[in-house]
């Protein structure tokens, strides 16, 4: 069917800029049924990717929603809408968008809470875009990238002394519900040297992103930052946008030269989220029910993280990873190691002490450590880690007297630096510690002072 000039205009509220369908001639498809989540289409060519607007036109219930084009069969197109399907019924229109779903940049979005489309969520009122950026970034040659050189202080102790972290790395946060990774990602916003922090808040509970904005990442961080929120009850294809795009927009300022901390959580809402899409257009489960797609995305995603050519900008990210029932061999979890420099453990036992942050060291590891800090405090840090193995061995023997004293050197000197092991590792909510400072501190753990 030939379709003449549409009128209708779809405005993105948050930039007052219009998204228009084709002046000239265009084929309409129609909806033929919808399964699960899924739409299918006839009798409209589009690619996959591409964006169409399903129209109904009834006059007593007048609809109409956004959907990506996911995947073909024959003449049928399978479509994902990006939210609700209230008043679509069959048969409705379905019409190509004109424009390529480009994104709205700017240094306006600073200090401001938006959606996956760009919209702002904070009732603020709009913003200006600068740039309309498509959703996929350049593409930097491995061979051109500026190589991890140089530390980033995070301002967690034990992050900065045991794991330290290089500017340009990009580290997983791994831990189930409830150990603290919030929080913890919290104190990172706050204490880390960036020039732009972009929080992606995938898939949590619309309480908490409120809670996140308001208690944990405070007031001053806030206004250097950008937080991009896609709770649980949005559909799955905004959820995976909201991903995509709160990683586009560190790109953007990346390539303006500026350090870039990239927060996102989390990186297993988001695999879930291409989970539902995969699963609902056909596509069969591989491993534990996730598709071979999810994990064809994990790098795709990751990997436009890092330092940009000789000169620019950086982005380093943490990704927090949710173990399911503590199990660090979660398909998802298992995936992430693999493409992640790094990995940092959060352990319920010790978040049930009152230990925080909850890391466990034994089970974290910073793969750049050994090119961003010196030889010695490399030397320190693996140190620190053999007798605090070496205590957690011989734990219970010592928890009920079993252990006695003299029996092995290497046991009796973890047992007498116990305390200002534990010591070095918690740190207070709203405590600071630069990097020099906690490789000073590292040191002292084995050269005590005298009566120490």
């Amino acid at each position: 069917m030939r379709l003449e000039r549409i009128s209708f205009v779809k405005r993105l509220e948050a930039y007052g800029e219009a998204i228009k369908l084709p002046d000239q001639p265009i084929l309409e498809g129609r909806l033929l049924r919808m399964v699960g989540l899924t739409l299918e289409a006839e009798g409209l060519q589009a690619a996959v990717g591409s964006r169409c607007l399903v129209i109904n036109n009834d006059r007593y219930h007048p609809s109409q929603v956004e959907a990506e084009v996911m995947g073909f069969s024959g003449g049928k197109l399978f479509l994902m809408p990006v939210g609700s399907l209230a008043g679509i019924a069959p048969g409705a229109r379905v019409v190509p968008l004109a424009d390529t779903g480009r994104l709205p940049m700017g240094t306006s979005m600073l200090g401001r809470v938006i959606d996956g489309a760009g919209r702002a969520l904070d009732g603020k009122g709009g913003m200006k875009a600068e740039d309309w950026v498509p959703m996929d970034g350049p593409v930097i040659n491995p061979l051109k990238r500026h190589p991890i050189s140089e530390p980033l202080d995070v301002g967690i102790r034990s992050i900065n002394g045991l794991l330290t972290v290089g500017r340009g790395q990009r580290l997983g946060l791994f831990a189930g519900t409830g150990v603290g990774k919030s929080v913890l990602l919290g104190m990172m916003t706050r204490f880390t040297e960036a020039d732009i922090i972009v929080v992606g808040l995938i898939g949590e509970r619309g309480r908490e992103v409120k809670e996140f904005i308001e208690n944990i990442l405070g007031e001053e961080s806030i206004k250097r930052s950008v937080v991009v929120a896609s709770p649980a009850d949005d559909a799955p294809l905004m959820r995976l946008r909201a991903a995509m795009y709160c990683t586009r927009i560190a790109e953007y300022f990346r390539d303006k030269g500026k350090n870039v901390l990239l927060l996102m959580d989390s990186l297993t809402r988001f695999a879930q989220a291409q989970r539902e899409i995969a699963l609902a257009i056909g596509e069969p489960p591989a491993t534990k029910g996730y598709p071979p797609s999810v994990f064809a995305k994990l790098p795709s995603l990751v990997e436009r993280a890092g330092n940009a050519e000789a000169g620019g900008g950086s982005i380093t990210a943490f990704y927090t990873v949710l173990s399911e029932g503590d199990d660090q061999q979660d398909p998802i979890a298992d995936a992430a190691r693999g493409v992640l420099d790094g990995h940092i453990v959060l352990s319920r036992r010790l978040a049930e002490e009152g230990h925080y942050p909850a890391i466990d060291i034994e089970a974290s590891i910073s793969r750049v450590m050994p090119q961003v800090v010196s030889a010695e405090h490399v030397r320190n840090s693996q140190r620190f880690k053999q007798l605090w193995s070496r205590y957690q061995q011989s734990r219970d023997l010592i928890s009920v007297g079993a252990y006695v004293p003299g029996g092995d050197a290497e046991t009796d000197l973890a047992i007498a630096r116990q305390a200002e092991m534990v010591g070095y590792l918690r740190q207070g909510l709203n405590e600071s510690e630069d990097l020099a400072h906690s490789a000073a501190l590292l040191a002292s753990v084995f050269n005590p002072r005298p009566g120490g």
